[in-house]
């Protein structure tokens, strides 16, 4: 559910009436028809397509087509997540990740027990457990006469979301969700190491392997060789940590892929093991995963991430899925003291609601879209981002949108490659979604006269290539940017 790269042109002319006193109707002229025409298209027969086109300030719907019909929206579905976090959260909102203790200092010892909390923060690297790690060496503590206790009970225990697919279970975009866990990278691909493989210019000898952030928490099982062929290939055997490297890569060459682990607090345990080592730390007791913090304890150290408000900038542009899940988790945390993804759910509804939107039109499990459970129709989605546009946080939400046509990643995102010389280009800011036998693009795009219009289109049950169908969706996109009213 990443980056596509789909480029497609076309264009279009409609007529608006607009009555006064501010309702607007539409004319049913050309433009519906060839909205009706680009439906017609032959890639799509046999599939479902809900699309809506309304006006941005007015709301009025300029186009439809079977709007109401719920399909999966893959990714589509960050678009419900974020809103109702900017509003249920705030834009201010920071994960926080605390190292307490309930101990007593002598000199630099600690008596009591270790507590490194996780309260669901995804953006957390290496360096920021070892940063922790070296705060609390900064006090004069080198000894800790008690056990190591790693808090991840802020969510729960759920690692996956329901009805995932077994065939995303070791990639990065369905990770396990852990409130402690470690991203390998600025994306914060969080629950993931970065394996690289380096083949030797000898032809048939082993690959050298490097994981990061370095760990001995997985053990690999390597055949893969260099040599012709680009067969190269990762899998994680089901419920270990087991890394089988198969197939070759070109002499010379290297090749990055990021994995999934099992069991992502375990992985933190390993590596922050590693930072109070480096800083001189020796703790005595055992290491503990799971295990609540107590209500009278201090903090020693702290690690806040970035305000949601900036987070929300990779994680609708790249899509990112584990980001999605914990800002659903912290939601029912927030509203409900419970970390599920149920509770979650809930607080989307509620802020739903009081946007007046129909809940009972929709069908949420998870906050990334990678369920197929989750059901949503182009009557919700345009629901949703003409009251997000209402918003005080809008311009951050908005500008986090994938923008079309542009080619700076953290700009253009999941868009970068898509709609590049349309009127569409640097226009459209929306939200992609991809799954197989799922497309979607929901957003905003200024009509030929500026006017904001704004759609969604989402289509499921297709069999022809996914990129026929986003070609389509870059066609919808561009007649939509020379819609003249």
């Amino acid at each position: 559910m990443r980056l596509q790269k789909w480029i497609h042109t076309s264009a279009m002319l409609v007529a608006l009436s607009v009555v006064l006193g501010g309702c607007a109707s539409v004319s049913q002229t050309s433009g519906s028809a060839q909205l009706d025409q680009l439906l017609a298209d032959p890639a799509l027969h046999g599939a479902t397509v809900s699309l809506m086109v309304r006006d941005a300030r007015s709301g009025a719907t300029l186009y439809q087509h079977n709007p109401r019909t719920r399909l999966v929206p893959a990714s589509n579905l960050k678009l419900l997540t974020t809103a109702a976090a900017m509003d249920v959260l705030g834009p201010q909102y920071r994960f926080a990740t605390q190292l307490l203790s309930n101990g007593i200092r002598q000199g630099d010892r600690l008596t009591g027990n270790l507590y490194l909390r996780g309260l669901g923060d995804p953006t957390l690297q290496f360096a920021d457990y070892q940063a922790l790690a070296a705060q609390l060496a900064s006090q004069g503590i080198r000894q800790v006469q008690g056990d190591l206790v790693f808090d991840d009970t802020w969510f729960d225990a759920e690692r996956l979301g329901v009805d995932w697919s077994h065939d995303d279970e070791s990639t990065y975009y369905g990770a396990q969700i852990s409130a402690l866990t470690v991203s390998p990278n600025s994306d914060f691909d969080a629950g993931s190491v970065l394996v690289t493989a380096k083949a030797p210019s000898r032809v048939g000898q082993p690959v050298g392997v490097e994981i990061f952030p370095p760990t001995d928490y997985l053990q690999l099982s390597n055949r893969a060789v260099s040599g012709p062929g680009n067969t190269y290939g990762i899998n994680r055997r089901h419920g270990t940590n087991l890394l089988q490297l198969s197939g070759a890569v070109a002499p010379g060459k290297q090749s990055q892929q990021l994995v999934s682990v099992w069991e992502p607090t375990q992985l933190v345990a390993n590596l922050f093991e590693q930072a109070l080592a480096q800083q001189g730390i020796v703790v005595s007791g055992r290491r503990i995963i799971g295990g609540g913090s107590p209500v009278a304890i201090t903090v020693l150290a702290e690690h806040q991430s970035a305000p949601l408000q900036e987070l929300i900038t990779p994680l609708l542009k790249l899509s990112n899925n584990n980001m999605s899940e914990a800002l659903l988790k912290a939601m029912g945390r927030q509203t409900a003291n419970s970390g599920t993804a149920a509770a979650g759910v809930v607080a989307v509804a509620g802020f739903l609601k009081r946007q007046g939107l129909e809940t009972a039109a929709l069908n949420q499990v998870d906050g990334s879209g990678l369920s197929r459970r989750n059901l949503v129709s182009s009557q919700t989605l345009t629901d949703l981002l003409l009251a997000a546009s209402k918003q005080p946080w809008f311009n951050a939400w908005y500008n986090a949108l994938p923008i079309a046509g542009n080619a700076d990643r953290m700009t253009g995102g999941s868009l970068r490659y898509r709609l590049v010389g349309t009127p569409a280009q640097n226009n459209l800011h929306a939200k992609t979604g991809s799954m197989g036998g799922v497309s979607s693009l929901s957003g905003y795009i200024n009509d030929a006269r500026g006017h904001r219009l704004v759609f969604s289109m989402v289509t499921n049950n297709y069999v022809v290539a996914g990129a026929q169908v986003k070609a389509l969706e870059n066609r919808v996109a561009v007649a939509l940017a020379g819609w003249d009213n």
